[in-house]
């Protein structure tokens, strides 16, 4: 008998062995499946964090206090809302790459640092490789918004303003790389104009300028204009998204004002640290869903201009992705990359 044939055969003993390890391999993974299990049932057990990446008083913040109340309420544990401001809400999303995954941090982010600040500058994170999707929170266009003193009532005027040899135009956005900023680019880009692009730390701090007359436009966020447009303190001339607002439905769209094929619209996400277990970040899904899906913050959202649209981790995925390659090409036409 060879040395080889000697190792392969194996005695009464040696089935007795491999068929205990495979038992005892079997009984584990039971185990750890129901301690899986049993902590999913349990999350959470102390208050969760949702962090924003922009001043009060902005889309991201109105949307998450809505969402909060409603988690606190289904989870019966507080959920605190954390303004993280800066960078375009870079500074939120790196505290989140570096947040226990434990379930208890999660982030409600905008389109920009996720789909656009990657293309324009170099980040210490990686979307696909740091964060797990967990479900889309709301979709909603941006909209042109004017200080009274601004002689514009429509987007024609206010490009023909902007083309004056003195003109002293220019727009405030949420941030560098935020959704309003890019589509201001986008704007410039198809109308052939160089409106210069004043960044703030959220949407909050550039209505409030706006209001003030500080900066005579904005390219804001719905939720965060809508109650100004409504009280008159401010003036609508176009919305970003393929078809009419909901909530201003007398105001054109930017294709509808000489500009077809323009789409820019905004959304805000949600999303945990990557390394975080499964049957948590289920437990996490399935609440946020309930949430967005609840009659009273449907309305709430409605209110705000904003279309609540809860999906899957997978069709959140896809829809990262698909965004990253828009404005990765609109970044690069604009000119826009210091990486």
């Amino acid at each position: 008998m060879t040395r080889w044939s000697a190792i392969g055969r194996r005695g009464p003993f040696q089935h007795q062995v491999i068929a205990f390890v495979c038992v005892l391999l079997c009984l584990l993974g039971t185990a750890g499946q129901a301690a899986a299990q049993q902590a999913s049932a349990e999350f959470p057990t102390r208050p969760l964090r949702i962090l924003v990446g922009f001043a009060p008083g902005g889309g991201t913040d109105i949307t998450a206090r809505i969402i909060a109340k409603r988690l606190a309420e289904q989870t019966r544990q507080q959920v605190v809302v954390e303004n993280r401001s800066g960078g375009g809400g870079v500074v939120a999303i790196e505290l989140l790459a570096a947040a226990a995954p434990d379930g208890y941090t999660i982030l409600l982010g905008a389109v920009g640092p996720f789909a656009v600040t990657p293309h324009m500058q170099k980040v210490s994170y990686d979307v696909g490789r740091d964060f797990a999707p967990l479900t889309m929170g709301v979709v909603f266009p941006n909209v042109v918004v004017v200080h009274p003193s601004v002689s514009a009532t429509s987007l024609s005027d206010y490009l023909a303003l902007a083309r004056g040899r003195d003109s002293k135009l220019s727009y405030g956005s949420s941030g560098i790389g935020s959704a309003g900023h890019l589509a201001g680019e986008l704007l410039n880009s198809m109308a052939g104009v160089q409106i210069p692009h004043v960044a703030y730390k959220g949407g909050g701090p550039a209505m409030a300028d706006l209001l003030g007359g500080q900066v005579p436009a904005v390219m804001a966020s719905l939720p965060s204009a809508l109650p100004h447009i409504r009280s008159g303190r401010i003036r609508a001339l176009a919305t970003t998204g393929q078809s009419r607002a909901r909530d201003l439905p007398d105001t054109p769209t930017v294709a509808d004002s000489g500009f077809p094929g323009y789409d820019a619209v905004n959304w805000y996400a949600f999303v945990a640290p990557a390394k975080t277990p499964a049957a948590i970040r289920t437990r996490l899904v399935d609440e946020l869903v309930a949430a967005l899906r609840a009659p009273d913050v449907v309305d709430q959202l409605h209110g705000h201009g904003m279309e609540p649209r809860p999906d899957t981790p997978e069709q959140l995925a896809v829809t990262m992705r698909r965004e990253s390659e828009v404005w990765a090409k609109v970044v690069r036409h604009a000119g826009l990359s210091t990486r």
